[in-house]
């Protein structure tokens, strides 16, 4: 090794000692930063050119900053947060809903059924009183309030419910844009030969934020950029992004004039399949086969089974007498009670004959009865909710687990670091030290040589 070559070797392993020491503090830095991913200093020998006689070699070059991520993890947490994203928004929709029952508990449908055909038992036992009768009324009245309650608030929960994807599908288009501008980032600083590490991290936290809302999927291209796929388009392709929009009904609506969808802005009319994410969690609650909707025609069957078996009794009978209006469509938000007072209320076919009321009191165990109805649905309701509740549980572990993976590699470990700070200090006082020996070898040999013994 001649003296120049080696302050040349001694030089360039200074330069990659201190890039190392440079990347372990940005990493130390980073290791709270959301999306980060550790890197590392990659170099390689620099071998002496072939024309020069044979030697150790040449130095140490930096060949590049290495971004230690994954990509098939990357994809897996990708995958794992659209499902994470559709199950956490049913079961929470649902849980909505289960929770608005209020069952079992005082507070719900079935103690409230109970206290009306108490009322009419006692009606039955005390014909013609207006004590009873006047009871009678007012439970009446708690039933058919809290059924139209118990129907609005799922009106509200659709109304909400749209609102949400609203939100969600805006945030989608932002998320679109900045991941456009980071892929014309990204590629003009590979163009450039610069290192975009950083750029990189910020465009997968993104990516990550599009599967979780949308389901999205990614396509890599040469250049750099990676388009950004809903349905088989491209919502981001380079450095354009396109833009998404909730169209439909915007109200909760017993007859559905145009059903909640996703659409092209530039598009319109033409609905795009959203297969998973938040945004397709909503569509499927929105939906008119989803568990809103379900859950008003049960509040409506409930209401349509009073009036036909209450309504029911004095048709049987033959008395021209009917407890609640029947003028209009049954609904839970337009059934009414017709008696007035405790003397409109009739309880038999004579003024001390409570047969009427008797039977009644005895449609509390039927099966056809609003009971039954609603006992079905509450049932029904639970078990939906249960399960919602146990396959988000189950996403969200999936999603964590892949998340975990993902930063097993990527994630920053502050024991690592040290270890490789204490390396990269040696190599570099090392460096230093040979260095310094050529330095002063060089000097002895031009400044002193021949000098000697003077």
């Amino acid at each position: 090794m001649s003296g120049f070559s080696g302050l040349n070797s001694a030089y360039t392993a200074l330069v990659a000692a201190r890039a190392g020491m440079d990347v372990v503090g940005q990493n130390v830095a980073n290791a709270t930063t959301e999306g980060y991913t550790r890197q590392r200093v990659v170099s390689s020998a620099i071998t002496a050119p072939p024309s020069v006689s044979p030697r150790a070699g040449a130095g140490v070059a930096v060949d590049s900053i290495a971004r230690l991520g994954d990509g098939q993890l990357d994809a897996r947490v990708r995958l794992t947060a659209a499902t994470a994203g559709y199950t956490s928004f049913r079961a929470g929709a649902l849980a909505a809903i289960e929770k608005g029952t209020h069952e079992p508990g005082e507070g719900g449908l079935s103690a409230r059924l109970d206290a009306f055909w108490s009322a009419w038992a006692d009606v039955a036992n005390e014909p013609g009183e207006a004590a009873p009768a006047s009871v009678l009324l007012q439970t009446a009245g708690t039933l058919v309030s809290q059924l139209a309650a118990g129907r609005e608030a799922l009106t509200t929960q659709w109304a909400q419910a749209r609102s949400d994807a609203e939100a969600l599908v805006a945030s989608a288009n932002d998320a679109a844009a900045r991941f456009a501008q980071l892929n014309v980032q990204i590629r003009d600083g590979l163009a450039a030969g610069g290192s975009v590490n950083e750029l990189l991290d910020r465009r997968e936290v993104l990516a990550a934020d599009l599967s979780a809302t949308l389901g999205a999927t990614l396509r890599p291209q040469a250049d750099g950029t990676v388009d950004v796929v809903v349905d088989g388009d491209a919502l981001v392709s380079g450095g354009t992004a396109r833009s998404l929009t909730v169209a439909g009904d915007r109200t909760y609506s017993d007859a559905p004039t145009a059903s909640v969808r996703i659409e092209w802005t530039h598009r319109t009319g033409v609905a795009v399949t959203v297969s998973g994410g938040e945004v397709a969690g909503a569509l499927s609650v929105l939906g008119e086969d989803g568990p809103i909707r379900g859950a008003v025609n049960s509040y409506d069957a409930v209401a349509a089974a009073l009036v036909e078996t209450v309504n029911g009794v004095y048709a049987e009978k033959n008395v021209p007498y009917k407890f609640f209006d029947e003028t209009a469509p049954v609904t839970a938000a337009t059934l009414r009670v017709l008696p007035e007072q405790a003397a409109d209320v009739t309880a038999g076919t004579g003024a001390l004959d409570g047969s009427i009321a008797e039977s009644i009191s005895k449609l509390r165990g039927t099966d056809a009865g609003a009971g039954r109805v609603w006992a079905d649905f509450v049932s029904s309701i639970g078990t939906q909710a249960r399960d919602a509740a146990k396959a988000s549980e189950l996403a969200d572990l999936a999603a964590s687990t892949a998340v975990d993976a993902q930063q097993s590699g990527a994630a920053v470990d502050m024991d690592e670091e040290n270890v490789n700070l204490l390396m990269y200090q040696r190599a570099y006082q090392g460096a230093a030290r040979v260095l310094t020996t050529v330095d002063e070898m060089l000097d002895v040999l031009i400044n002193r040589t021949g000098v000697v013994g003077r």
